[in-house]
């Protein structure tokens, strides 16, 4: 006998966190919990607000009418809506027992510009010192200048730089500028610094700053080719569909030999584990981008382990079934 509950949640947020010029006061989303006999599987759909095409009332809509028809017997193709698609094909791999429960709890943690913060959170971190910083929502001298200063201060260091397309051609040199050479090659990828990608191609070439490919790998005409300055992708599952496109991405870069990065669009503390268990499952070498749970005020269902957030549990959800 087939059972299925979705649930309806919300966190606050800390007070800083924007997204595309827009303060997100609240995290928002949907959870699905599927039985089967003595199996279970759960999934969550939790559009971002600026990023995914779909309100979360679309993927409420959608994921509503799948499990419907999944409760009933029926055996429904995933929606087309890519958050909806990603939480319900994560609580069938849940179901079927195919989603390993072995994962990479490893977070390259966002660096604010405190080299004294990074020292800190580096020190925990075994293996590769990984790091992440956030540029193009300041000044691109000023970044520039930050970046340089956290590869001076920590030789061991290597950073990945997340732009969102932020940047002119002129401002990407004006950054670029103010970081040393000697340090540059130390910065495993950039994300896509400017607004076209034959800039951010251009941006590569000039600098030998290496780029990777986010937004663009969910763009009608993306196509996975090797090219020079490109050394990375990053893939997003909420933003990206169901686990078998998330597999066929993943797949596809190492087919080129690019590195694939797992990484957040700021889900809760179960879609965070899960995002933990399919890095560790696709991605097994490479640091996962997940370090996005402290930017909330809860955790949800799942625990982050060593988190010290509060815990939300099932009966602190609004149920909609």
């Amino acid at each position: 006998m087939r059972r299925a509950q979705v649930y309806r949640w919300q966190i606050p947020m800390d007070a800083g966190v924007v997204l595309r010029e827009r303060r997100l006061k609240t995290r928002d989303g949907l959870f699905v919990h599927l039985q089967q006999g003595e199996k279970q599987g759960w999934g969550e759909v939790s559009p971002l607000p600026g990023f995914s095409l779909e309100s979360l009332d679309d993927a409420q809509a959608a994921l509503l009418s799948w499990v419907n028809a999944w409760r009933d017997g029926a055996s429904p193709v995933l929606p087309d809506v890519p958050s909806a698609a990603f939480g319900i094909s994560c609580a069938l791999t849940e179901l079927d027992g195919t989603l390993p429960e072995a994962a990479d709890y490893r977070a390259a943690p966002l660096c604010s510009g405190d080299p004294d913060e990074l020292f800190a959170a580096l020190a925990a971190m075994p293996g590769e010192k990984v790091a992440k910083v956030k540029v193009g929502l300041y000044e691109a001298v000023r970044d520039g200048m930050v970046v340089n200063l956290l590869l001076e201060a920590i030789p061991d260091l290597r950073l990945r730089l997340d732009a969102n397309r932020a940047w002119t051609p002129l401002k990407a040199q004006q950054f670029a500028k103010y970081v040393n050479p000697v340090y540059r090659d130390r910065i495993a990828f950039m994300e896509e610094p400017c607004k076209t990608r034959d800039d951010s191609r251009a941006f590569a070439q000039e600098t030998g700053i290496a780029i990777a490919w986010d937004e663009s790998l969910r763009e009608a005409d993306f196509e996975f080719i090797a090219e020079p300055g490109v050394s990375a992708v990053v893939i997003k599952p909420t933003l990206t569909g169901s686990l078998d496109k998330v597999r066929e991405q993943v797949a596809a870069a190492h087919a080129l030999g690019l590195t694939a990065v797992i990484s957040s669009s700021i889900e809760s503390s179960l879609g965070l584990t899960q995002l933990a268990r399919i890095a560790a499952w696709l991605t097994p070498n490479t640091i996962p981008g997940l370090d996005t749970l402290n930017l909330m005020q809860a955790q949800l269902v799942r625990r982050w382990p060593d988190n010290t957030l509060p815990l939300v549990d099932v009966e602190g959800l609004e149920p909609l079934l």
